[in-house]
């Protein structure tokens, strides 16, 4: 999509200095704002016909850094996945990605967009039910960039948004949208056999109805995790750089060219996977990374197992490098490097950890979470300065300290991490 790309040329150069001090002190590379990012849930961002014929406000949750004072942040709409017939902005497949794009300095949004399928499950849908479904995800993913131009422009800029730096990101159904998005710009693109008139919610040509009509819906980078478009060809010279991740024996979306199978069970269209996207992209001059998951299944980067948090880290970490890339104009790196490191000089002692209950009787949670990713030592001492309790080596998000023989009273509690040391009170009754 190259409609506003002289436009953005245009730009480009009175905003590099404003980009570059953005990047100050490792924005966008550290996790510089560790603390629990701000959730604003439930933000209307549009509306839109169901293939039910019924009207779906279109919501969002938006996720900023806590402790920001940037009054222009780039930011990185998500996408979630569910075959385009479930699926949710709070699932787990897209929450961990918001929480810590916006601990990179990111605003982060999980929106949530109209799923649902004609003659799903029965008759069974067929391609046209498919690339409908398709379409008006499509459209409210358009919404979702319009609603933060829109809001820049005339609403006071809610989110303090630097609209030169709109990323668009997806998993599974959302990497489908996100590819949508950046490659199908013409309406002569669109499959004959989708009646953009006659089926519920699918008007307004490309852009759709959605929502903020009349602004531009262009994404600077996409990232595509586990997702398709329905025809290479459709990508141009010029279009948007793409990141893509894919395994190679994923069942639900194709790794190349193959037929899509919804639910295991009804054979939709021939779509193009990430490898054929990676391939075209390379044949056009489209920059853009590929990362193969040899011998993975669908999302393997979704869950609590220990292969998902490895598949996990290598998709935050690349797609920091990526997204760093366009936000920074720092070199292209498509390779894995050095996880996004914690700010522990921003943690105050009250925001690092949490101590409950306290008062506490025999024993109380420690919350360890922000420092995830850390070692981490626990010591205690009484009101004399006696150290009573010293644990380390700590490697979870919660450690339970049992109270065992300590007296009723006042004690001092402090959590080292990486030579630094956060302290709170907690009292045993």
């Amino acid at each position: 999509m190259k409609k506003l790309y002289l436009f953005i040329a245009g730009v480009s150069i009175l905003a590099s200095s404003a980009l570059n001090a953005q990047c100050v002190g490792n924005r966008y590379h550290d996790y510089v704002f560790p603390l629990t990012p701000t959730k604003t849930a439930d933000v209307v961002y549009g509306s839109n016909t169901r293939e039910t014929g019924t009207t779906q406000s279109l919501l969002m949750d938006v996720y900023q850094p806590t402790g920001d004072v940037s009054t222009s942040r780039a930011i990185v709409i998500v996408a979630h996945g569910g075959s385009f017939i479930g699926g949710s902005k709070t699932g787990t497949d897209v929450v961990p990605l918001c929480n810590d794009l916006a601990k990179l300095g990111y605003v982060a949004v999980s929106m949530e967009y109209r799923v649902g399928m004609n003659n799903f499950p029965f008759p069974g849908p067929d391609s046209s039910d498919a690339t409908e479904s398709v379409m008006r995800a499509v459209h409210d993913g358009r919404a979702a960039v319009r609603y933060f131009r829109k809001n820049a422009r005339i609403g006071g800029n809610t989110y303090k948004i630097d609209t030169n730096n709109i990323f668009f990101a997806g998993v599974s159904a959302g990497g489908f949208i996100g590819l949508h998005m950046a490659y199908l710009d013409q309406l002569a693109e669109y499959p004959n056999y989708i009646d953009t008139l006659g089926q519920p919610g699918l008007m307004g040509g490309v852009e759709g109805l959605s929502g903020s009509q009349g602004y531009p819906s262009e994404v600077k980078a996409v990232v595509n995790i586990c997702g398709a478009i329905g025809d290479t060809a459709w990508i141009k010279p010029g279009d948007e750089p793409v990141l893509s991740f894919h395994g190679t024996n994923d069942n639900t979306v194709p790794y190349g060219s193959a037929i899509i199978v919804l639910s295991g069970f009804y054979p939709l269209l021939e779509v193009d996977g990430s490898s054929t996207v990676h391939e075209q992209a390379n044949i056009l001059g489209i920059e853009n990374c590929f990362v193969t998951w040899a011998g993975q299944d669908h999302v393997p980067e979704v869950g609590t197992s220990a292969s998902a948090i490895a598949h996990y880290d290598s998709t935050i970490t690349i797609t920091r490098n990526f997204l760093e890339h366009y936000t920074c104009g720092v070199a292209l790196n498509c390779n894995y490097t050095a996880t996004p490191a914690l700010g522990l000089d921003d943690l105050s002692a009250e925001a690092a950890f949490v101590i409950y209950p306290n008062p506490a009787n025999t024993s109380a949670t420690v919350d360890l979470s922000q420092f995830n990713g850390y070692e981490v030592a626990i010591e205690l001492y009484d009101a004399l300065g006696r150290q009573v309790i010293n644990v380390g080596g700590i490697k979870t998000d919660t450690y339970i300290l049992h109270r065992n023989n300590l007296q009723s009273g006042i004690y001092f509690m402090n959590v080292v991490v990486d030579g630094k040391k956060f302290s709170k009170k907690i009292i045993f009754e």
